[in-house]
């Protein structure tokens, strides 16, 4: 009589010490400080059909002999995450849980669900209660952003209850990297300055950057047109074609006419001999007008019907 009486006594202890599967979860979170290291026991817990929370699970395979460089590099990521939803209020904190199940330590789950390849991110949404998902299906996310923690954070936080509180850490090494070519820059500029202030450069600088966007190199480069056409033909017919070569030609007939202008207007008044300085005159007045002769016959390659001509 006396032990029927006993264990009576001890039924309320019992029940009260066998804790529901959330409570067991939230223990193991917490345990590891937001991240919940599964087996195969636990996976099943997790993803119960019956369940009012969702889940983050992350498959890897972290042993050396599994040679899985990519489960190594996304790890600290999703590690990051789940660190960072554990300082959330706890009212959310418990309706989603982060966790991660090893290879070595779930093979079985891995051959059940068909996971072929490491690493991966399934999101479990919650079957029953007010977050409810209608979709009974796993989210699988998708890494074409990379394995940084910042992409993963804002893609799993439209399945929380709240956005995941990510916060980069501060780059010190790239910001290291910053300070230490300042005084590079620095010393390099001191190198440099007569340069950037020598108006030639200046001029230089000016012409080659007009004769790149006048010349059709922009135009060759966005459609991708041949260098030379299927016969040889290195100018393409037409004022809406040109070929890779004919850019080159045009380039350098441009770079002659703003040559001979400069010299013109800029160093030949600067001679202090007069027979020189006519000589420089007579000069690069024919050589400007030999090459623009030049350029008006390429115009009437392109199109026979152009009703201009010089000499040639």
């Amino acid at each position: 009589m006396r032990w029927p009486l006993l264990a009576l006594l001890l039924l309320p202890v019992s029940l009260a010490a066998k804790k529901s599967a959330h409570e067991q979860l939230v223990d193991l979170a917490a345990a590891g400080n937001g991240l919940i290291r599964l087996n195969e026991k636990t996976y099943d817990l997790l993803t119960s059909s019956k369940r009012d929370w969702s889940a983050s699970v992350h498959f890897t395979a972290l042993s050396p002999q599994r040679r899985c460089a990519p489960c190594k590099e996304f790890d600290p990521s999703f590690t990051a995450v789940a660190r960072a939803w554990a300082g959330v209020a706890k009212e959310h904190r418990d309706q989603h849980f982060f966790a991660t199940l090893d290879f070595d330590d779930g093979y079985t789950v891995f051959q059940k669900i068909g996971m072929a390849s490491a690493p991966a991110v399934h999101v479990y949404p919650a079957t029953e209660g007010p977050n409810a998902s209608a979709k009974k299906a796993p989210f699988t996310f998708d890494f074409q952003h990379g394995f940084e923690a910042g992409p993963l954070a804002e893609q799993l936080s439209v399945h929380t209850p709240v956005p995941i509180p990510y916060t980069p850490p501060f780059d010190w090494s790239r910001w290291g990297s910053v300070a230490s070519l300042i005084p590079i820059v620095t010393l390099i500029f001191r190198f440099i300055k007569p340069v950037l202030q020598n108006r030639w450069v200046w001029a230089a600088g000016t012409v080659l950057t007009s004769l790149v966007m006048t010349s059709g190199y922009m135009f060759t480069r966005i459609r991708g047109v041949p260098y030379v056409g299927p016969n040889g033909a290195w100018i393409a017919q037409g004022f809406q074609n040109q070929f890779g070569q004919e850019v080159q030609v045009v380039t350098l007939v441009y770079g002659v006419l703003a040559g001979s202008f400069l010299m013109l207007i800029v160093v030949t008044p600067r001679q202090m001999s007069a027979v020189r300085q006519r000589t420089q005159v007579y000069l690069w007045t024919a050589v400007n007008f030999l090459v623009f002769n030049i350029l008006i016959s390429l115009f009437r390659v392109k199109n026979p019907g152009y009703p201009f001509k010089l000499i040639l």
